[in-house]
């Protein structure tokens, strides 16, 4: 380890790299870090840095809740062990780059709290059934500016800009400049717009394995609230900021290929393979569990409803948006599910492991794939609806032996207890539930998330 690192030092000196700034993803999906010289690499990361395990049931509040013992014994350490793969260089910070770290015990085993470490085993799974899962993230989210008493408001208000570039969307650069600094970093970004709502973008992200499409959207989202920080304003994936406009959503497409990358979606003529209709039973089987994940605040379910565009039931349908998971017109190689579920707010590790999750159900144990929905499938009751709130959602996670199986059991603990405190705290501070957006809504998930 010690020599691989000394090579590593030597091959960032010539990249003019002197600060390797480590990071991984918490379960809440906040990115933690540490700023390692690369002059003492070799030292620094010999045998870590060391994190103290608290952060895996750390609030935005700052209060360490008890989940897996963490508490009870002793906030004990979490080890880092850097990706060389995933090291990016920040082009807005010269000198600096990106490096993705796993997360391990003391003992040298896998830390099964880090969602980095749960996606990986998930997709273990696959490679034992000899498939590859490709996912596509697609995210939305809102640059926000400051107002005088201290909170935020979108940076513009012109309405009916949806699929628009250039100064009425982006009157400050703020946006281009964010989308050049982001090729810079090779990180799959190709393409950007003004989406429906005033002040509310997309990026778009080419598809890849499962792995590198999770560290690249969590890089992604990291260096967009970092960029836009240092504008003066604020970026927010928050599920619904805003009470009179729309959310934003946090779709993922998804195939498997064989080892040979031939997607296995389809029969070769034309029809969805059995492989796919086992994914989309396992999905829809495990959507109720899969929406705590996919949409993981008391804010989420602000969003989520009929006839919002935003999915109601769990079921699917041929290029059908009113649906949760669409099948896209493309076949061949282009075959692939859209899960169009998730919102903005979304640790991209934990939907897109327990999307794969719920998909590998449905292919072990072999489950029956329910009729597509055709039309507006709002109001067609042949699909349950999903959970119309966080506890019911949560409730069902935490009931669900088959996605506890293919995830973890120590993460799952963890993100209950998280969550289960902050709807605690939301109803302390709204006894009677509105649908209305709140500051505390605000407060607790705006800059974060």
């Amino acid at each position: 380890m010690a020599h691989d690192l000394n090579k590593l030092r030597g091959e960032l000196k010539t990249r003019n790299i002197d600060v390797l700034r480590f990071i991984y993803s918490d379960i809440l999906g906040i990115a933690r870090s540490k700023d390692i010289l690369v002059s003492q690499l070799d030292k620094a990361a010999h045998n870590g840095p060391a994190f103290c395990q608290g952060v895996w049931v750390t609030t935005v509040r700052g209060d360490v809740l008890e989940a897996g013992n963490i508490a009870a014994d002793g906030l004990q350490d979490l080890v880092s062990r850097v990706d060389p793969e995933t090291i990016t260089e920040l082009p807005w910070e010269p000198g600096v780059a990106y490096a993705i770290v796993d997360a391990y015990n003391p003992d040298e085993t896998e830390n099964m709290f880090s969602p980095r470490m749960v996606l990986q085993k998930v997709i273990r799974g696959y490679e034992a059934i000899g498939l590859v899962p490709v996912v596509g993230p697609e995210l939305e989210f809102y640059i926000a500016k400051a107002t005088e008493d201290g909170g935020f408001t979108r940076q513009h208000e012109r309405t009916g800009q949806v699929y628009t570039t250039g100064s009425n969307v982006d009157p400050d650069g703020t946006f281009l400049d964010l989308l050049r600094n982001l090729d810079r970093m090779n990180i799959g970004v190709f393409a950007g717009n003004h989406e429906f709502s005033p002040a509310q973008y997309e990026i778009n992200l080419w598809h890849s394995p499962a792995l590198d499409a999770a560290d690249r959207t969590f890089m992604f989202k990291t260096a967009i609230k970092d960029i836009v920080n240092r504008s003066g304003k604020i970026a927010t994936f928050m599920g619904k900021p805003w009470s009179d406009e729309g959310g934003s959503g946090f779709h993922l497409h998804f195939s498997v290929t064989d080892i040979a990358g031939t997607n296995k979606m389809h029969d070769g003529k034309g029809n969805l393979s059995a492989t796919a209709k086992s994914l989309i039973a396992g999905l829809t089987a495990n959507a109720n569990a899969l929406t705590a994940l996919t949409n993981p605040t008391v804010n989420s379910f602000k969003r989520l409803g009929p006839d919002t565009l935003a999915p109601f039931r769990a079921n699917w349908g041929y290029d059908n948006r009113s649906c949760m998971v669409r099948i896209p017109p493309e076949r061949g190689q282009g075959t692939r599910l859209e899960v169009r579920v998730g919102d903005g707010a979304a640790n991209p590790y934990l939907v897109i492991a327990g999307i794969l999750a719920a998909g590998l159900d449905g292919i072990t144990r072999k489950l029956d794939c329910p009729a597509e929905a055709v039309g507006m499938a709002y109001d067609n009751e042949d699909a349950p609806t999903l959970p119309g709130t966080f506890t019911e959602a949560l409730d069902h996670l935490e009931g669900n032996n088959h996605m506890m199986e293919q995830l973890s059991p120590q993460l799952v603990e963890a993100f209950v207890v998280l969550k289960r405190n902050e709807i605690e705290r939301y109803i302390a501070a709204h006894p009677n539930h509105t649908r209305d957006v709140t500051k505390w809504e605000l407060d607790e998930y705006l800059r974060d998330f």
